[in-house]
């Protein structure tokens, strides 16, 4: 469709045009379908081989995602997604290609994944969906969704695992040069409690607050410290939070705490059990229980992946 993702359509045309059998064949025979001969997709132009009425004739069908969800889906791809799904033909989507399967209605009462970003806005379109945000993707059977980029090659290897078996999935994975399997989900990629990436009024009564915790969360901060420093009873304190924010003053300090150990993580080869110290934990092994509850992989796990390279 247009606005197409650009890495969306082109990653599943690589990753299963590649896969070849152990006879020399190739595994899939590849199509690409439009809505119109071109289709705009970012700064580039994708040309399309065929038109939707060729979706009838798949076996699998990949939607990739839109730039812009808000817009509604072409009436003649709805259609033809809600034929192919009637007709037993397995549907997938990488990224924001989960709103389109939704506004097709093909994911009520499954449990389905989509990008991080969108998972406010998904939830709030489409209740009757099963989101889960902290996947990589979802499998339910004939209907898959995966999360945004890279989890699209996730999900892509996936069905080739599942079509041709480990072998074939594990080569397929080397002409990638990406692994089969990755372990934690996309919630290692969120980025928690950060004030300014809040679906919230630009000024609102925790501003204050929320820059102190941002500077204060290494201490062993309680909640009578933090309602003393927004002047307010330890109950308004949190009625506030909940308001704002959804969480807890604590739950709040929480996720503050293990941001900054990501960047850490990420930056300084400084160890597990100090990190955990610095931001605030009070023993590694709630430390390690915090992180994994939050990021869905083990501190040293999350260092592995995105550790920048630190010379020597």
């Amino acid at each position: 469709m247009p606005d197409t993702i650009a890495f969306d359509a082109t990653m599943p045309i690589e990753a299963f045009g590649r896969v070849q059998l152990p006879t020399g064949a190739p595994g899939y025979d590849v199509l690409i379908c439009g809505t119109e001969p071109i289709v705009s997709a970012g700064p580039m132009g994708i040309a399309t081989d065929h038109g939707i009425d060729a979706l009838a004739r798949a076996d699998t069908i990949v939607v990739a995602g839109r730039y812009d969800v808000t817009p509604p889906v072409p009436d003649g791809v709805l259609t033809a997604l809600r034929e192919a799904v009637a007709a037993g033909i397995r549907v997938a989507s990488i990224c924001s290609g989960a709103f389109t399967l939704a506004e097709a209605g093909i994911l009520d009462g499954r449990r389905a994944t989509t990008h991080w970003l969108g998972a406010e806005l998904f939830r709030a379109r489409f209740p009757a969906v099963d989101l889960d945000p902290d996947v990589l993707y979802v499998d339910d059977g004939q209907v898959l969704t995966s999360a945004g980029a890279s989890a699209g090659l996730d999900l892509c290897l996936h069905m080739v695992q599942r079509d041709y078996g480990s072998a074939v999935a594990a080569d397929a994975a080397r002409v990638c040069v990406a692994p089969l399997h990755r372990s934690g989900g996309q919630a290692q990629f969120i980025v928690r409690n950060r004030p300014a990436a809040m679906h919230i009024a630009e000024r609102t009564e925790l501003d204050e607050v929320l820059a102190w915790i941002e500077n204060e969360a290494h201490r062993e901060l309680t909640l009578g410290d933090i309602a003393a420093r927004a002047a307010v009873s330890v109950r308004t304190l949190n009625r506030r939070f909940q308001g704002e924010t959804g969480q807890t003053p604590m739950q709040w300090v929480t996720g503050v705490r293990v941001r900054h150990a990501q960047q850490l993580l990420e930056t300084t080869s400084d160890g597990v059990e100090r990190i955990g110290r610095e931001v605030g934990f009070t023993s590694p092994a709630n430390f390690r229980e915090q992180f994994r509850r939050l990021t869905g992989v083990p501190p040293q796990s999350y260092r592995n992946t995105f550790r920048d390279r630190i010379a020597g």
